[in-house]
């Protein structure tokens, strides 16, 4: 299957053309700090701050007084310009573009105390697009019901309007996994499940921003709930910092998660390793489960490289693994199925800032899920039917965008072009000669009657 999208065909030549790169749901924030006489002041620090999100980066002033923060998720956010000898600057700040937004301050000498309080509630999105902002401090505060599909859980219970199905799936506003999730700016929008494809974990997401109303028209395909993820990055993080974790509960369910980042004002890592046990691993059809142990394991990494202040590299890179086995029901003590996904990802990215009113960018991408269904060792022992399922699933392209902005007015072109690889392999078998075989009566003439219901005088096998 191929798909062409464009918002504005023009654009999309002129972009492949210069091979640029983009992400679509962050933006850059840039300025110029001054006294009041206007002269610029270098080595001032400016920080921008969303409490909700937990999103907060900050940037140090060159000689000319001038700053550029990249990489900054879709929010709003309270911005601090400050430097010895004057007092802080603050201004809030809407930012929706890619090509982001200019803002100056122009800081008093005195070096009097000013305290200024943010809330949460006086930066809540209130704009046209209904959207709904995860707290990253609620990350770890949910009962997140799978911790092997983490994000659709975490989408599930932090978003109004939607319904929990089996196995990690969810439906929105009554539709059936009509989802698409956004990673970065990559699109999304196959089927995310335990038994589909691996999730990734929540341990890599800085901010989750859903938007379960109209979405903005940048976005196509599975549109009645778009999930925008924005990953963590290390970029700015001048001192390491890491976390490790472990869990245990229920059925055996063990769970391991450890991340690092680091960098400087020119580069950043951000590395992340998670990996799950369970006993309970998909949804049994029994109230004890039988035979539904499964593991899961992620890693993750995103390189940021800004060469110059008006250029950002990134690369993220992810691959995981799962297996399980498929739950028994108790008629079934020796039936073996099992499942095995293998998925990986790689999405280099670069975008150039011309200006503080435009911005050009263009994102490439290759993605993989490569599901396995083994029967049981001895097939006999699958009933009443073994199968066994081999699938490919490949997603590669582009996306490209333009932005202008020029005082209230914002005008972005842009396209999508991908490609789906498909290859599909399905075996069946039935292994219970009774299965599906028409009733008969005590003669073996078929029984069309409905009116007998007396088992003693029907059987169910072959005529």
């Amino acid at each position: 299957m191929t798909r062409l999208r464009l918002t504005a065909l023009f654009t999309f030549f002129l972009s492949f053309a210069l091979f640029a790169h983009a992400q679509s749901n962050t933006g850059t924030v840039s300025g110029v700090v001054t006294d009041s006489s206007g002269a610029s002041v270098p080595g001032a620090t400016v920080v921008i701050l969303n409490p909700v999100s937990g999103f907060s980066r900050s940037a140090k002033t060159d000689n000319t007084g001038h700053y550029i923060i990249n990489g900054v998720p879709f929010n709003r956010y309270h911005v601090t310009a400050s430097s010895a000898g004057f007092q802080e600057g603050h201004q809030d700040l809407l930012l929706r573009i890619s090509a982001g937004s200019s803002l100056n301050f122009q800081l008093a000498v005195g070096a009097a105390a000013e305290e200024v309080d943010v809330h949460a509630e006086d930066i809540v999105n209130n704009g046209s697009i209904s959207t709904n902002t995860v707290d990253r401090a609620l990350y770890e505060k949910l009962p997140l019901t799978s911790t092997s599909a983490p994000l659709s859980s975490l989408v599930t219970q932090s978003t109004p309007g939607i319904a929990a199905d089996s196995n990690g799936l969810f439906h929105p506003m009554g539709e059936h996994a009509d989802t698409s999730f956004s990673l970065d700016g990559q699109p999304i929008s196959d089927q995310q499940s335990r038994v589909f494809g691996n999730q990734p974990s929540t341990n890599i997401i800085q901010s989750i921003n859903v938007i379960n109303g109209i979405a903005p028209p940048e976005y196509g395909d599975k549109t009645s709930l778009v999930v925008e993820t924005t990953t963590r990055s290390g970029l700015g993080q001048l001192q390491p910092t890491g976390t490790i974790s472990t869990t245990y509960g229920t059925f055996g369910t063990a769970t391991v998660s450890a991340a690092l980042g680091f960098g400087t004002a020119k580069f950043g890592d951000f590395l992340s390793f998670d990996g799950v046990n369970s006993g309970r691993y998909l949804d049994t059809p029994e109230e004890l489960p039988v035979h539904d142990h499964g593991n899961n394991v992620n890693a993750f990494d995103r390189f940021d490289l800004k060469p110059t202040d008006a250029d950002s590299l990134q690369l993220n890179l992810s691959f995981s693994r799962s297996w399980f086995q498929q739950p028994n029901q108790y008629d079934q003590p020796t039936q073996d199925q099992r499942a095995q996904i293998f998925s990986y990802n790689i999405a280099p990215s670069w975008t150039h800032v011309f200006n503080a009113n435009s911005l050009l960018t263009v994102a490439p991408y290759l993605r993989q899920d490569n599901f396995h269904y083994y029967p049981s060792f001895n097939v006999f022992d699958d009933t009443p039917v073994t199968l066994s399922q081999s699938r490919r699933l490949q997603n590669a392209g582009f996306r490209t965008n333009y932005v202008l902005t020029k005082g209230v007015h914002n005008l972005k072109f842009g396209g999508e072009f991908y490609h789906t690889f498909l290859s599909e392999s399905f075996g069946l078998g039935v292994t219970d000669p009774a299965f599906n075989a028409p009733c008969v009566d005590q003669n073996g003439s078929p029984v069309t009657d409905p009116s007998i219901t007396d088992p003693s005088k029907i059987y169910s096998k072959p005529i």
